[in-house]
């Protein structure tokens, strides 16, 4: 885990009494002044669940790991989201040649079957002809 400048500027930001840590009390105010929905029996239970040394408050290590966790849970979020779109029967699981063509075509960069099949086949870890999404998240990093 790679701490920067940018880390380092937020966290102090939200370590109002500059003490070197982020009590649950520091983290509920400043989630609220930038507009976000956190009680504060919600702030003590993410420091709890955040704080590695026991201490009951976040480090500056804490904190960016929190940081990151969310912002991969959000990618996880928008990633699902899209691979929605490519899904030909919503649910199935899988990205189909057929499917990949037809969202393609719309998008306006239309692809000949065989194309299609080249490009699943190029991340189809598991040979199957399709792409699930795991395969799709690989893909798209």
């Amino acid at each position: 885990m790679e701490i920067t400048k940018q880390h380092e500027r937020v966290f102090n930001h939200f370590d109002e009494d500059g003490n070197g840590t982020i009590s649950p009390r520091e983290l509920h105010i400043c989630v609220r002044s930038m507009g976000g929905d956190l009680s504060e029996s919600e702030a003590e239970t993410v420091v709890v669940l955040a704080d590695s040394d026991g201490d009951g408050e976040l480090g500056l290590e804490d904190f960016v790991r929190l940081m990151e966790g969310t912002k991969e849970e959000e990618e996880k979020v928008e990633l699902r989201e899209a691979f929605k779109i490519y899904e030909m029967e919503e649910g199935c699981g899988c990205i189909t040649p057929k499917s990949l063509q037809r969202v393609l075509g719309r998008l306006g960069q239309a692809k000949t079957m065989d194309e299609c099949k080249s490009m699943i086949a190029y991340f189809d870890l598991n040979g199957d002809g399709v792409l699930n999404f795991d395969e799709f998240r690989i893909m798209m990093s």
